[in-house]
C-alpha cells in the first residue's frame, strides 16, 4: 500500500472504528441485560398481582369448612394434602406454608417431601408489607426451600380457635424456577444473537456516517498538509474558526506562514549574500589592481623613476593596503555580528570622554580635507550604560562616514544631550546628503547609493552600526536632505549614579 492509500486510513480512523464498535457492543450487551432484568421483574410483578388474593381464597374456602388444627393442637395434614392437591391441579409451581404469628413454619407438604434442610422461620417484614398494601406493591419474600433466595408470594392472616398466623404461598416454586431459567436462557440466547446482528448492522451504518462526519475536518486538514508538502506553499486551511479542531487548524496556518516567511527570508539572505560577495569582490579587486599596477611599475621602471615618483607610488600602494585591511576587518566584524557571535558587555562609562578621544583621533583626517570636526556641549559629562568597545566602533564608523561625504570647508558636529533617562548622540554633517528614496536602505549591507558620483556605496560601516544598535535594543535614525547634509541620531540608556 502506497503512502497516499495509507493516508486515507490513518491510525486515528482505525482507533475510532474499534472504539465505536466496542461502544456499540457494550451498549448492546447492556440493553440485553437491562431488558432481561426488567422483563423478568415485570413478569414476576404481574404474576404476583394476578395471584395476590390466593392466600385469602385458601383461608376462606378451606379454613371455613375445616380447621387447620386437630383437637390435640397438631396441624391437620390431610387438609393440607387436599389443599395442595387442588392447588397443584391448577398450578404446579405453587407451594403453601402455614406460619404462626412469629413466622415459624408449622407445616408444608413440600417440606415434608424435600431432602433439603428447610428453613424453620420466614421473615414477616415482607409478609406484613404485602398484607398492608393488599398485594398492590411488588414485594419478594423468603423461599423456605432455598434460604437466601427471594421469591414472589401471596400471604393472608388467619385466626382459628384462638391461634393466629399466616398462610404463606410461594407463587414461583422450584418447578417454576427451573422452567423459567430454561426459558430465560433461551430468550437471552435468541435476544443476544438478534441484538448482536442488529448491533453489527447499526455499527457499520452509523459508524460509516459518524466517522465520516467526525473526520471530515481532519481529512480536509490532511489534504491541505499534503498539498503543502508537495510544494503548494499557498495551501491554507480556510475558515479555521469553523473547524472542529480549530486549534490545530490555526496552528497549521501559523506554521505554514512561518515556514514560507523563513523561506522568503532565506531567499532574501541568499540574494543579499550574493550581492555582498559581488560588491566585496569589486571593492577588493580595485585596490588589488592598483597595488599590482604600481608594484609592477616600480619593478619595471625603478631605475628611471625619480625619488619623488617612487615615494608617490609607495604612498599609493600603502593607502590601498590600508583600504584592503580596513575592508577585511569590516567583513570579519560584520560576519561576527551577523552570526550573533558578539555579546555586549554593558558597563557604565563616560560617552563624553569617549567622544573627545574620537574627535581628537579624527581631527587630523578632517583637517587634511579642511573640514571642521567639533563636539557640542563638551563640558557636560554624560554617563551611559552600554558596551564601550561596540559604541566606540559605531561612533567611529559614523564619524568616518560623515567626513567622507562632507566637502572641504564643511562641518561635522557630534552632539550629546541628556533627555530624561537617555543620552541622545547626534552626528551631523554638511555633506552631500542622501536622496529621500534611498534613505530607508542605507543601513543595508553594501547598499549602493550616489551612483552618479565618485563616492559610491556606504560599504559595511553603517550596516555594522545598525547591528550594534540592535545589540543595545535601540534604533538609529537618519535625517537628511540632498546637498544640505545628514544627521544620524541614536539613544543610549543614561547611567544613574
Amino acid at each position: 500500500m502506497d503512502n497516499k492509500n495509507k493516508a486515507l486510513t490513518p491510525k486515528l480512523v482505525k482507533k475510532l472504528w474499534v472504539a465505536f464498535v466496542l461502544l456499540i457492543l457494550l451498549m448492546g450487551a447492556s440493553y440485553i441485560f437491562i431488558t432481561g432484568y426488567y422483563a423478568n421483574k415485570y413478569n414476576q410483578a404481574t404474576t404476583q398481582q394476578v395471584n395476590a388474593n390466593i392466600a385469602n381464597h385458601v383461608i376462606q374456602e378451606k379454613f371455613t369448612n375445616a380447621s387447620p388444627f386437630l383437637e390435640d393442637g397438631s396441624v391437620n395434614k390431610p387438609l393440607f394434602g387436599d389443599l395442595m392437591h387442588d392447588m397443584m391441579a391448577v398450578n404446579r409451581s405453587i407451594e403453601v406454608y402455614l406460619l404462626n404469628d412469629i413466622g415459624e413454619i408449622l407445616y408444608s407438604v413440600v417440606l415434608d417431601h424435600s431432602d433439603n434442610a428447610p428453613s424453620k422461620t420466614v421473615a414477616l417484614g415482607p409478609v406484613k408489607e404485602f398484607i398492608k398494601t393488599e398485594g398492590a406493591s411488588f414485594v419478594k419474600g423468603e423461599d423456605p426451600r432455598n434460604p437466601g433466595t427471594k421469591k414472589i408470594f401471596s400471604a393472608a392472616p388467619y385466626e382459628v380457635e384462638g391461634r393466629k398466623g399466616y398462610v404463606y404461598i410461594i407463587l414461583a416454586g422450584k418447578d417454576f424456577q427451573n422452567i423459567s431459567n430454561s426459558l430465560l436462557s433461551s430468550y437471552f440466547k435468541q435476544l443476544g444473537i438478534g441484538a448482536t446482528l442488529l448491533t453489527m448492522l447499526f455499527s457499520v451504518v452509523i459508524g460509516l456516517i459518524s466517522i465520516w462526519f467526525l473526520t471530515k475536518n481532519l481529512r480536509l486538514i490532511t489534504g491541505t498538509v499534503r498539498r503543502f508538502q508537495e510544494g503548494d506553499l499557498d495551501a491554507r486551511i480556510e475558515n479555521p474558526e469553523d473547524s472542529d479542531i480549530e486549534i490545530f487548524a490555526n496552528s497549521f496556518n501559523e506554521m505554514a506562514d512561518t515556514i514560507v516567511g523563513n523561506m522568503d527570508k532565506m531567499k532574501s539572505v541568499d540574494l543579499l549574500r550574493r550581492e555582498l560577495i559581488a560588491n566585496v569582490s569589486h571593492d577588493l579587486r580595485t585596490p588589488l589592481a592598483i597595488l599590482k599596477g604600481y608594484i609592477e611599475t616600480l619593478q619595471i621602471k625603478k631605475d628611471n623613476l625619480s625619488e619623488v615618483e617612487k615615494e608617490e607610488y609607495l604612498q599609493i600602494t600603502h593607502d590601498n593596503v590600508d583600504k584592503l585591511s580596513n575592508l577585511i576587518n569590516q567583513l570579519f566584524e560584520y560576519s561576527k555580528l551577523e552570526a550573533e557571535q558578539v555579546t555586549p558587555i554593558k558597563e557604565p562609562f563616560s560617552i563624553t570622554e569617549l567622544s573627545h578621544d574620537l574627535v581628537a583621533k579624527f581631527k587630523v583626517i578632517a583637517q587634511k580635507k579642511e573640514i571642521t570636526l567639533q563636539i557640542e556641549n563638551p563640558n557636560s559629562n554624560c554617563m551611559v550604560f552600554a558596551d564601550v568597545s561596540l559604541v566606540e566602533r559605531a561612533l567611529q564608523n559614523l564619524i568616518e562616514n560623515a567626513i567622507k561625504y562632507t566637502n572641504p570647508h564643511g562641518l561635522v558636529t557630534l552632539t550629546l544631550n541628556k533627555i530624561d533617562d537617555n543620552v541622545e548622540i547626534n552626528i551631523t554633517d554638511t555633506g552631500t546628503g542622501i536622496p529621500v528614496n534611498e534613505q530607508p536602505f542605507i543601513f543595508d549591507r553594501y547598499k549602493q547609493v550616489n551612483k552618479n558620483t565618485k563616492k559610491q556605496g556606504y560599504g559595511l560601516g553603517l550596516a555594522i552600526v545598525k547591528k550594534i544598535m540592535d545589540l543595545h535594543d535601540t534604533t538609529i535614525t537618519v535625517l537628511s536632505k540632498p546637498k544640505e547634509g545628514s544627521s544620524f541620531i541614536f539613544n543610549l540608556p543614561a547611567y544613574q549614579v
